[in-house]
């Protein structure tokens, strides 16, 4: 076994999880999907395109028509014309994309830059090619996230391979402005560092923008820059066990890419690809509530959350994440199990997404009914009262 592959940490949310095997009242917000099924119209497509006979292989790099709806959204977001088919590879699933990009890039003792906290599969991926991981962290500045630029930008020396962004972040719901991106962008194009922003987020964006997402790179960059941007169908269309993503590339990488997906997977399944075609196709039907709903779970969870003398958290901006303390808790793997034995509670522990964060958690709100995130409020105020009532009286 090779050694970066012995050494990988385990997932401390499948960690937490497994703890509730056998509990059958455990009100479970650990993992990042809503507990919506996906939307009709979009199952009818991919069965439809089942009951056709549908079950052979496609292009490594995705339908035409798919991949001409993706340039076609990318465009209508982030520039009119500026993105074509030549610039879009369909993947299995975000995750997906995101290793093919490390593969491309990263070759073992290469140095790759992270902001973390940050979705521990992104950190890992890299380390699995042998990279040299550098952190730079977010920082919670009165109450809210905050990236300190200079520290970044002094990490990013031309020795650096790559820089790894993901924004609207899982798990702290920061977003990059697009200035700090303008400012990302000018410094890696003249060091030669590759960006590869993770924005599967970038529909699930709660303040007020004139392309309706958040800031981008691709509002920006050139579409020949040395930028690769992930996408996914998993959150703004409630898809995540379809496992259907694309990439955002420079077109003189594209044919790498495809012989990576050939390698890696040969292709995405043809009938998950005709949900995507449908799924884009009437975006506007399903996204925007998917938003609003969010949005309206977000200032739940966040109000009752706030509510408790015990938590400190900020309201995050994007994403499908509460991330906040509970005073005096430091551990917070152990007390994320704690909390599923005791109180029937699935959280996450922040010390899944970095060494930082671990006392920290994360609580996903994507939920159907609001009413579960109440609950679920009610048994963390239980067993902290239970628990810490000397703590929450200092």
């Amino acid at each position: 076994m090779r050694p970066q592959i012995q050494n990988l940490a385990e997932s401390k949310i499948r960690e937490v999880a497994n703890a509730a095997m056998g509990k059958t009242d455990v009100l479970a917000f650990w993992f990042g999907e809503s507990d919506e099924v996906t939307p009709e119209f979009i199952r009818d497509a991919a069965i439809d395109s089942l009951k056709k006979g549908e079950t052979f292989y496609t292009h490594n790099l995705g339908l035409p028509e798919l991949r001409e709806s993706i340039a076609r959204e990318m465009s209508k977001r982030h520039g009119l014309g500026r993105y074509r088919s030549e610039h879009i590879a369909v993947t299995s699933g975000g995750v997906n994309a995101l290793m093919i990009a490390t593969q491309a890039l990263v070759s073992p003792g290469d140095e790759v830059v992270v902001i973390t906290p940050l979705w521990p599969n992104l950190s890992a991926q890299a380390l699995i090619m042998g990279a040299k991981l550098t952190s730079v962290a977010l920082q919670p500045v009165d109450g809210a996230w905050t990236l300190d630029m200079q520290m970044l930008l002094r990490a990013l020396t031309p020795k650096v391979r790559m820089l790894i962004v993901n924004a609207p972040n899982n798990p702290t719901g920061w977003t990059l402005s697009a200035s700090e991106q303008q400012m990302i962008l000018d410094h890696c194009r003249v060091n030669g560092i590759w960006i590869l922003a993770d924005e599967v987020y970038e529909n699930l964006y709660f303040e007020t923008t004139q392309n309706g997402c958040a800031p981008s790179f691709l509002d920006l960059a050139s579409p020949e820059d040395e930028l690769i941007v992930v996408h996914s169908f998993s959150k703004s269309f409630l898809m995540t066990g379809w496992r259907l993503g694309w990439m955002v590339v420079p077109e003189k990488i594209l044919d790498a890419v495809g012989k990576l997906i050939e390698f890696n997977t040969s292709c995405a399944s043809l009938f998950t690809q005709r949900g995507g075609v449908v799924a884009l196709s009437r975006i506007d039907d399903v996204t925007p509530k998917v938003v609003a709903h969010l949005k309206m779970c977000r200032d739940t969870l966040i109000g009752q959350l706030q509510s408790l003398d015990s938590i400190e958290l900020s309201s995050p901006k994007g994403g499908m994440y509460a991330f906040f303390k509970i005073r005096g808790q430091t551990d917070s793997l152990n007390t994320a199990k704690r909390l599923v034995t005791e109180a029937g509670l699935g959280i996450a522990p922040g010390e899944a997404f970095a060494p930082e964060s671990g006392d920290w958690f994360r609580w996903c709100f994507a939920s159907k009914d609001p009413k579960r995130l109440l609950d679920g409020v009610d048994r963390l105020n239980g067993w902290i009262s239970k628990n810490w009532v000397s703590v929450i009286r200092d």
